[in-house]
């Protein structure tokens, strides 16, 4: 059976993704601190912000999956964490700290995978509309998510002959926990106001567009915005 493996599949647009693949039949696991509320995934628990997160996916993840001979398997990095601060004053272990679950985790679990993908299997990070322009107060998110940008267009280069294709999918305004943790209720219009759609894009849209990406190797190292055409400022 093909496999997605989705970090974060928890809550928001990880578990709208994983949803999707189990539809599609896939096998489903996720990687977080937090079971998967639905019942058809295998929830493996880890801290993606773990120093030693390579020796504990090797006794966990790794240990669990049957990788005698190479599978199709879809990788999604879509955990992240974000904090609220600012490049002028932003410690280095903070910086550290968001770039681990961001940007290092990724990395890891790419060096752990990679050589167990298929052809036909995928790599799909998530960013942001933060991966390409930046706002202020959020210094060390702005730069794991610019991170990812070179990480996708780089693992299009190294992958090549492998049939394993990549792809950084850029969400805007999405309504997960993420964005109402920082946006209150009576705020939430005005930030729709900032897509030409006028409204807050759904986690099974991105969803949908990450399912898509995985099924398209034509898009091999391409940086998609799915943002409903958000507005220039």
């Amino acid at each position: 059976m093909k496999l997605a493996i989705i970090t974060g599949a928890s809550s928001g647009i990880g578990l709208a993704t994983a949803r999707l693949f189990l539809d599609q039949h896939y096998e489903v696991i996720n990687l977080s601190r937090r079971r998967c509320p639905d019942s058809r995934v295998t929830s493996v628990k880890i801290d993606l912000s773990s120093a030693i997160l390579a020796t504990k996916l090797k006794r966990t993840l790794m240990a669990q999956l049957d990788l005698s001979a190479p599978r199709e398997i879809h990788l999604i990095h879509n955990a992240a964490k974000l904090h609220s601060d600012s490049a002028v004053n932003t410690e280095d272990g903070t910086l550290h700290e968001v770039m681990q679950v961001n940007v290092l985790a990724p990395n890891t679990l790419n060096r752990l995978l990679i050589p167990h993908m298929a052809a036909g299997s995928s790599i799909v990070l998530v960013g942001s509309t933060l991966a390409e322009k930046a706002v202020a107060n959020v210094f060390s998110y702005v730069a794991s998510k610019h991170a990812l940008v070179g990480m996708t267009r780089a693992l299009c280069q190294d992958l090549t002959g492998t049939a394993v294709h990549v792809s950084c999918i850029c969400p805007g305004f999405t309504d997960t926990e993420m964005l109402r943790s920082r946006i209150p209720e009576e705020h939430l219009n005005d930030v729709a106001q900032l897509s030409t759609f006028h409204r807050i894009i759904q986690p099974e849209e991105i969803a949908q567009t990450i399912f898509w990406a995985t099924q398209n190797p034509v898009i091999n190292g391409s940086v998609i915005h799915a943002n409903l055409g958000q507005k220039e400022s």
